[in-house]
């Protein structure tokens, strides 16, 4: 018996070779140059931070460089596959316009793409023919090794302190003739097959990573399992391969974690005589915590989760931007010299990411969003802010509309000048900071006064401010001249300037009666401009605020 006897025993209905797929899955039309890129998230977990750094690279690299950026769901692990996670992905996705060119939903039977399925549970039959073909050179074998002897084998190894794995001596069906093979085939008996390696560990080869530079690195000599019996599915190290070759891939860019398996990628390229894509192994997303640094945790972090952002109501732009700004060194000073342009206009290098980790900074984040809401039309923020409180405050989100035009006007406050107030770093913190404007929110258990706190002397400040000197039909100069004649009348100072000469001549100066003004109508002492607030509540609404305290 042959080995070609042995591979059409393992897969007798595979009739297709590697040339046909060759056939089906030409070389893509595009620009000299152009990068196609993959997002291929396995469904065993909720996407997070660092799976979204992989998909903005993914996205700039394809888009600034004429190519294709698709999707494809790596599902060959069912037994750990969550519910509701390959859906998931598809809404940050499309939460943040980072649609792929190419992508497969078999929930929606949705496909767009010429090189699939993008499901890999839907290519059984392509990998077998590539595992066949190796089968049939005698570059792979099935391995027949229960756990318990993998178990065994493991345990000599760490005690005589061998290398872990099943590679040479140690790989027990390598060397084994296809009869001998295909006899505990025909006894039903488990297995797996594995790649019969040809490196040896003892030698090096030379690998260039466009991040991390270049390296030098062991050859794998482990015969690693391709392909498992149980499922029908190859392990990811094969499906990888065969997938990228394939779908064209131009650039794999996948996290840190990866590097270890880059002597069996390579040796899997090697074997097939096919082109190694380019490689990009991303750093490890960091945060600070307290005077130290460490990865970010899914377990400790909230901020890991791609959930925590849409809850906080944080603008897509905004997120993206802080990604961005963590991806590539320069890429802050190139957004000041080009404040409107796109993300993707960006000359994205792999070269300038940090190969010692990216350290993401939820301040960093806050001061972008903030910036970047500032910027933006009243009416713009009331429509982030609606989309926000559909979800996530109806009750809120039943008022903003129920006075529309007003909760427009309290957001346009110091908005549109020169040094816009830069107050919302999120749309959940709209809500905490003008609540007060709504009779329907403005239940008061804490009053925040300042300088002056004799409830007497408040009631007093109030009352003849009201009686004599309100008018909200007065302009904002006029409405500040005669909040300074108030002073002048209750023994305050007018004029700042003469206080700081002499601070005992007066009980206390224009800024301190301001706040009590401030205070007396919306019970905080830092809100927006005080006589904008005043006109958008109105004269009545005031004298209510002012008998509640």
């Amino acid at each position: 018996m042959t080995n070609k006897d042995l591979a059409d025993f393992l897969f007798p209905n595979i009739n297709k070779t590697i040339a046909d797929y060759e056939k089906e899955y030409p070389a893509r039309d595009l620009p000299e140059n152009a990068c196609v890129t993959r997002y291929a998230p396995s469904p065993t977990g909720f996407m997070h931070i660092g799976n979204f750094y992989q998909v903005v690279v993914d996205y700039v690299i394809a888009k600034r460089n004429n190519g294709v950026f698709y999707l494809r769901n790596e599902d060959t692990d069912q037994a750990r596959e969550i519910e509701g996670a390959v859906e998931y992905i598809r809404h940050v996705l499309e939460h943040y316009k980072l649609l792929p060119d190419e992508y497969e939903f078999r929930d929606t039977k949705e496909t767009k793409g010429n090189y699939g399925p993008y499901i890999q549970s839907e290519r059984k039959d392509i990998y077998k023919a590539f595992i066949k073909e190796l089968v049939e050179k005698g570059k792979a074998y099935p391995c027949f090794l229960t756990q318990e002897e993998m178990d065994i084998i493991r345990e000599n190894q760490s005690a005589k302190k061998a290398r872990i794995g099943i590679y040479g001596k140690f790989a027990k069906y390598r060397n084994a003739t296809p009869e001998e093979l295909i006899e505990h085939l025909k006894n039903g008996e488990s297995y797996t097959i594995r790649l019969k390696s040809e490196g040896d560990f003892d030698e090096k080869f030379k690998f260039d990573d466009l991040a991390n530079g270049e390296m030098e690195l062991h050859e794998n000599d482990l015969d690693t399992i391709i392909y498992k019996s149980s499922t029908e599915l190859p392990t990811y190290h094969f499906a990888h391969l065969v997938d990228d070759h394939l779908m064209r891939t131009t650039h794999v860019i996948r996290g840190q974690e990866w590097m270890s398996s880059i002597p069996v990628h390579y040796e899997l390229f090697k074997t097939f005589g096919f082109e190694l894509p380019k490689y990009i192994h991303t750093p490890l997303i960091l945060k600070k915590d307290g005077d130290k640094i460490r990865k970010i945790s899914k377990r400790l972090d909230p901020e890991a989760r791609m959930t925590y952002y849409e809850e906080k109501g944080y603008p897509i732009y905004a997120v993206i931007e802080a990604i961005m700004t963590i991806a590539n060194s320069n890429y802050e000073a190139w957004r000041e010299q080009n404040p409107d342009a796109n993300f993707t206009e960006f000359d994205f290098s792999p070269k300038k990411m940090s190969p010692s980790g990216a350290l993401f900074d939820l301040d960093k984040l806050d001061n972008i969003s903030k910036n970047y809401i500032s910027k933006l039309k009243a009416t713009e923020v009331f429509d982030l802010l609606n989309d926000y409180t559909k979800e996530y405050d109806t009750e809120f989100n039943e008022l903003i509309n129920k006075y529309k035009e007003y909760t427009i006007n309290i957001l346009n406050i110091e908005r549109e000048q020169e040094k816009p107030r830069k107050d919302y770093a999120c749309m959940k913190d709209v809500r905490e900071l003008i609540w007060y404007m709504y009779d329907e929110l403005y239940k008061v258990s804490e009053y925040e006064w300042k300088n002056i706190t004799d409830k007497d002397e408040i009631k007093n400040i109030l009352n003849v401010y009201v009686n004599k000197y309100y008018d909200e039909s007065d302009d904002k100069d006029t409405w500040f001249n005669k909040v300074k004649e108030l002073c002048d009348e209750l023994g305050y100072a007018s004029n700042i300037k003469e206080y700081k000469a002499d601070p005992s001549k007066f009980k206390g100066n224009v800024a301190d009666v301001s706040t009590v003004i401030r205070v007396a109508i919306t019970s905080k002492s830092n809100t927006p401009d005080l006589y904008e607030l005043m006109r958008l509540l109105g004269k009545e609404r005031i004298i209510n605020r002012i008998n509640m305290i």
